[in-house]
């Protein structure tokens, strides 16, 4: 996608429209997009500030407006000091915001990002999300980020596409896609520790049965039970549960927990079987170790209700 903005690739179908004009038949130079690669691309031979002002001299801009850019850039970026140096002489991180200064220069329309942060090590990546969230703020261009990262993806954009396999499964804002996804791929790709996806049958009249043989009554599942009873599934993130008396909820076996600080994450099997579901409990909740027994049930009823097919029902 990001190629095919950029005019690297031929779009067969469709119009594309960067600023309100149609730019399918435009050739890269000519649409005003500026692309971010995932391996900084940086000509070795070239210093620093020759890497950034490469595009511009091309373009024919005269030495001292390449020049003015080139440092009001470095400025932005905080690497005035790295203009003389080569890209052997930098860091990772170094070299992405000289990567990331190659395309602000040119002023361009829309920046393309092809998971620029994918090379670094984790605290570098945190430090230039903030850092690229700042930019995006200050420049006001529009971004289109491409990322594995759901991390990066729910910090930096204000709306996300969901790909699979080359379609969009949900578009919208991280919120919207976290607290009312489509369909199980949606909701399994965002959220971390994952959301837990337990598989049940509908027994009776209002009673689920989870794990081939424990039944529970559905009202501590759902507001309204409609969905559950054409349901497969359940999705239930780990903030969403909560500890609850005997008989009313899912009697777990607690099998590892993690403690994190602030919060604990628990795994645990539920009762006469191999399924696992992970719970995240505050410190004043967490006061069960390994081997414990306990109930669990969905906060407020905070479960949502997927088909077989995966397609959220409810």
């Amino acid at each position: 996608m990001l190629r095919m903005v950029a005019g690297l690739e031929t779009i067969s179908e469709g119009d594309l429209l960067i600023d309100g004009t149609r730019v399918n038949d435009l050739g890269p130079s000519e649409r005003g997009a500026a692309m971010v690669f995932q391996s900084y691309a940086l000509y070795p031979h070239m210093t620093v500030a020759e890497n950034m002002g490469f595009g511009l001299r091309v373009a024919g801009l005269a030495k001292r407006e390449v020049s003015a850019r080139v440092h009001q850039t470095a400025e932005t970026l905080q690497i005035t000091d790295l203009l003389t140096r080569y890209p052997k002489q930098l860091s990772g991180g170094q070299r992405q915001r000289v990567a990331i200064g190659r395309a602000i220069v040119r002023r361009p329309k829309v920046f393309l990002f092809d998971e620029p942060l994918s090379n670094l090590d984790a605290s570098l990546r945190v430090q230039l999300r903030i850092e690229l969230a700042k930019l995006h703020a200050s420049l006001g261009t529009t971004m289109i980020y491409v990322t594995h990262d759901q991390t990066e993806a729910m910090t930096l954009g204000d709306r996300i596409a969901v790909f699979n396999k080359g379609n969009i499964e949900q578009v919208g804002t991280p919120s919207e896609l976290y607290e009312n996804p489509t369909n199980r791929f949606v909701a399994e790709f965002l959220g971390t520790p994952k959301i837990n996806i337990i598989p049940y049958e509908w027994q009776g009249d209002r009673a689920l049965r989870f794990a081939g043989k424990m039944t529970v009554d559905a009202i501590y599942f759902a507001k309204e039970t409609t969905s559950l009873q054409s349901g497969n599934y359940l999705g239930i993130r780990p903030e969403h549960w909560e500890l609850t008396a005997q008989g009313t909820g899912i009697t777990v076996n607690i099998s590892l927990i993690e403690y994190l600080g602030d919060s604990t994450i628990v795994y645990a099997n539920i009762e006469g079987s191999t399924d696992l579901v992970t719970l995240k409990l505050s410190i004043q909740q967490s006061t069960h170790k390994t081997g414990d027994s306990i109930q669990i049930r969905p906060i407020s009823s905070q479960s949502i209700v997927f088909n077989r097919d995966g397609n959220r029902i409810g």
